[in-house]
């Protein structure tokens, strides 16, 4: 009996989710969160500064008509770890955005080929396997986690919380939303 409250115990402490039903939810990051046959992590979003020696090798591969932030915009990335444990390749979602309180909407840019830690949805996970894929630079990162990269306002950043809203792309469709730690 003590080992299962302590089991239980260490699981709430991990955040709530709801996972069942077309929408799931994750209160919080690190939660896995089931779309479809895959498994979504975020393990980890925050703003990138492109003057910080750190940070540049993420900024890569950035349209050349959206590399200019204006004065009120800030570099969002999110980075997301997906699961296939099926014995089939599937590709992750690409419909991937992020709302604020105010329901203001922001989509993802597509960065360059060139960007070796960029969340590609048009890229298969192999069977049994997770992407950001083993022995690649975003699996050898810090976070292991492939990037999304968003434009976000200095305003969305103050009507938090913001969710990351997934649409899976298997039928019945899902919806996944993680609220971002921010």
């Amino acid at each position: 009996m003590l080992a299962a409250l302590l089991v239980s115990g260490g699981l709430s402490a991990c955040g709530k989710h709801q996972s069942t039903g077309p929408v799931r939810v994750a209160e919080t990051e690190g939660i896995y969160l089931d779309i479809g046959d895959l498994k979504y992590q975020v393990q980890v979003s925050r703003q990138f500064n492109p003057a910080d020696e750190q940070d540049r090798p993420f900024l890569i591969g950035i349209p050349e008509d959206q590399r200019k932030l204006k004065p009120e915009e800030v570099w969002f990335g999110v980075l997301l770890r997906v699961q296939n444990e099926t014995g089939e390749a599937l590709r992750p979602a690409a419909d991937i955005q992020i709302t604020d309180t105010v329901e203001e909407l922001f989509k993802p840019l597509t960065l360059g080929e060139d960007n070796v830690f960029a969340y590609r949805p048009d890229d298969e996970i192999p069977p049994k396997s997770v992407m950001p894929l083993p022995d690649s630079p975003a699996f050898d990162s810090a976070s292991r986690g492939a990037l999304v990269l968003f434009k976000l306002t200095l305003s969305a950043l103050n009507n938090r919380p913001l969710e990351l809203k997934i649409e899976g792309r298997r039928v019945p469709q899902q919806t996944g939303i993680i609220n971002l730690d921010v």
